[in-house]
């Protein structure tokens, strides 16, 4: 073992810049009342000694971890298979990384995890949660609300009861829906199916809706439960081609789920877009631009959701900021949606 160097102090610190401890700890923990020469100096000698605060001592101090949870409503297999979770755990982590706030990941399979996230957050190790991929029967809100944690959650709420004061942001599914039902009508098509996902989750009835709005008399079995993975999206083409042998369009509810259908119609020797057009829902380039033909969709621009549930929150934090009038409290955001045409449609 080799002997390590003492931690440098806020009494060093003090030292080294001349000025009293009491200055140094309003610096460091980011206290008001200390002119600019003497914050410049102190952050001269943070920097000369390389003094990194004690988080246990800080959080005293500051009442804050500044320690975010990130809370995804879906098994570990499905998060790290889906380029969806990545890029809005990418936008998430670049707003806290921007913030200096450390991101904890929690992920949920069974009701032992539920009530494990539950008992984590209600035990004050973070001072937010950043929640998404909820489905409708899902506790999480609810434990959420016991823990007293403020939350920001990804897509619009979909569980019944009290939602004042509820923040979240989502993308205008439905709208986006409807513009890829369009696009297929305007393209000549008549026999417009949709792949739909998992209908516990509100995206998937957003999607459902705006669909209908297009398709007001369209018949039930152009319609197909998916569940937003490239398995359920083969399995939802299987069905269809067999209820609607004819079917000459299809809208999915997300890219993967157009990936799956792709493979299916072309192992059943359907050329797309000449005899089924199909547009997917995300626009993930990972997924868009490689399927084959390349993938017509609806973007919806999930790096900033991400980033933007981590705005909202940290705002809400910000207490100081919120007393002095700098920062309004959040509200909910949902972003439009775009029609991104490539060969598929």
């Amino acid at each position: 073992m080799t002997d390590t160097a003492p931690r440098p102090t806020l009494e060093a610190v003090a030292a080294r810049a001349g000025v009293s401890r009491a200055t140094v700890s309003r610096v460091v923990n980011g206290g008001d009342g200390v002119r600019e020469p003497l914050v410049e100096r102190v952050r001269k000698a943070v920097d000369e000694l390389g003094y990194v605060p004690n988080q246990a001592a800080r959080s005293l101090v500051t009442r804050r971890h500044d320690a975010i949870a990130v809370v995804v409503a879906e098994p570990e297999t499905r998060v790290f298979a889906d380029p969806f979770f990545a890029l809005q755990l990418r936008g998430i982590s670049k707003e806290l990384t921007a913030h200096d706030n450390q991101l904890v990941l929690l992920l949920t399979e069974g009701r032992d995890d539920h009530a494990r996230v539950g008992r984590y957050l209600a035990g004050g190790h973070v001072d937010g949660a950043l929640v998404f991929s909820l489905h409708l029967q899902d506790p999480l809100p609810g434990l959420i609300q016991r823990a007293g944690v403020p939350t920001v959650f990804g897509g619009r709420p979909g569980w019944h009861g009290d939602r004042r004061g509820v923040v979240y942001v989502d993308s205008d599914n439905r709208g986006g829906a409807r513009d890829a039902v369009r696009h297929l009508a305007a393209l000549g098509r008549t026999r417009i199916a949709h792949i739909a996902g998992a209908l516990d989750q509100t995206s998937a009835v957003d999607r459902l809706d705006g669909y209908r709005d297009v398709m007001v008399d369209a018949d039930p079995r152009l319609i197909v439960e998916g569940d937003f993975t490239p398995a359920g999206g083969e399995r939802a083409m299987r069905e269809l081609l067999r209820r609607y042998p004819d079917v000459d369009a299809v809208f999915a509810a997300n890219d993967l789920t157009a990936a799956g259908a792709l493979r299916v119609l072309r192992e059943a020797g359907r050329r797309v877009p000449d005899d089924v057009a199909v547009v997917g829902f995300d626009d993930m380039l990972p997924v868009a631009e490689q399927t084959d033909p390349p993938l017509t969709t609806v973007r919806q621009d999930i790096e900033e959701m991400g980033r933007l549930m981590a705005r909202l929150l940290l705002r809400g934090l910000d207490r100081r900021a919120a007393e002095q009038g700098i920062a309004a409290p959040p509200s909910s955001v949902v972003l439009p949606t775009t029609l991104v045409r490539r060969a598929s449609a």
